[in-house]
């Protein structure tokens, strides 16, 4: 039995908390009691350390219960803040939410630039949305999350970018000659290969080269995005005895992987997941139907038993977009999904079209 004042013991935490005043629920109606008993349902006010999913006992009797299995959160939005100057007050409603609820989930995209929020699905995402609003008395706008492409090459090319200037006294001077291919793996942005002979490019400046195709495979010329795959060799070039410099060599290297790179079959990769999709039986020729209209591919179907079926299908990563909500209405509620990465495939042509026009409006 349960009062106020009570202490209690969170032994998830190992710490001692006081009872407030106890509550059950009738909706959305707190009615306060004096009391609660083994197997009531009530509510305790003001708990200052407890989190969801946390043990509360005695000190004298510290009762640890397992833990309740959460399911893992596959829907997302990217979400910024409406006001710029709410960012801050954004990210600590949005923490507190995620204490509450373990399905909330917020990540930080670096590589595009953009923070994602993951929920159960799109009406978990536009309640909490609601609930910033109402309670943190901040709006959330929810849009739809770039997708982390990746760029390589198809064929080979051979270029050559000289970088010289003069400007009064030391001037820029730096040389290369390079073959570009691809590495054939997918894992690493580039390989750097130095097959200069006779020293016409000394090897003082091999680092500079390297830092160049650094930066450059950061963000690749087709759309901006990382560059995977690539083979650099460096086979000759000239340099200057007072002009030339790490620098110079860097920003030649630069010219040259750009210019190799346009010229060598450039794509774009897009990630592909593997996809499970637990749906009635009845239910398997629509959303098969559906997964070939998302450019999915099915690559087999197993009985789980209970009228269910798992099918089990590659779909590119931009295509889950809204299929929650999709797989909701096909199936009336009754299908799940789950899904991960699994690698990265050409882009068919259309695809790659659109963000390289969409990473030409973001330059302009």
């Amino acid at each position: 039995m349960t009062n106020p004042d009570d202490t209690i013991f969170n032994v998830e935490r190992e710490v001692e908390d006081k009872v407030g005043k106890l509550y059950v629920l009738q909706g959305n109606k707190p009615i306060e009691v004096k009391e609660l008993h083994a197997g009531d349902l009530g509510a305790l006010a003001k708990l200052t350390d407890a989190r969801t999913g946390d043990s509360l006992a005695t000190k004298a009797f510290p009762i640890l219960y397992g833990k309740n299995e959460i399911s893992k959160p596959y829907t997302y939005k990217a979400y910024k803040a409406k006001n710029k100057d709410e960012i801050d007050k954004l990210a600590q409603a949005l923490a507190r939410i995620g204490a509450e609820d373990l399905t909330v989930k917020t990540v930080n995209d670096s590589e595009n630039r953009q923070m994602l929020i993951y929920g159960m699905g799109d009406l978990h995402l536009d309640v909490i949305a609601s609930r910033l609003l109402n309670e943190y008395k901040v709006e959330m706008i929810l849009e739809k999350p770039r997708v982390a492409f990746r760029e390589t090459i198809r064929k080979t090319s051979d270029v050559e970018y000289k970088h010289k200037k003069q400007s009064g006294g030391h001037g820029q001077y730096g040389h290369v000659k390079m073959r570009f291919s691809p590495s054939d793996d997918m894992t690493v942005p580039y390989e750097f290969v130095q097959e200069v002979v006779g020293g016409t490019v000394p090897k003082n400046y091999y680092p500079a080269v390297d830092k160049g195709l650094q930066d450059c495979c950061a963000k690749g010329p087709l759309a901006g995005y990382p560059v995977v795959g690539v083979k650099a060799v460096l086979y000759d070039g000239s340099y200057h005895p007072v002009d030339s410099s790490e620098m110079a060599f860097k920003i030649a290297t630069v010219g040259a992987f750009k210019k190799g790179f346009m010229a060598a079959s450039p794509v774009l990769l897009e990630p592909i997941v593997s996809l499970k999709v637990v749906v009635d039986d009845t239910n398997t020729g629509d959303v098969m139907g559906d997964l070939n209209k998302r450019r999915g591919r099915v690559l087999g179907m197993n009985p789980q038993g209970g009228g269910k079926t798992e099918i089990v299908a590659d779909i590119p990563q931009m295509e889950i977009y809204g299929y929650s909500t999709d797989l909701r209405s096909m199936t009336g509620g009754t299908g799940t999904f789950s899904y991960e990465f699994a690698r990265y495939e050409q882009a068919p042509a259309d695809i790659c079209q659109k963000e390289i026009e969409a990473a030409a409006k973001e330059e302009a």
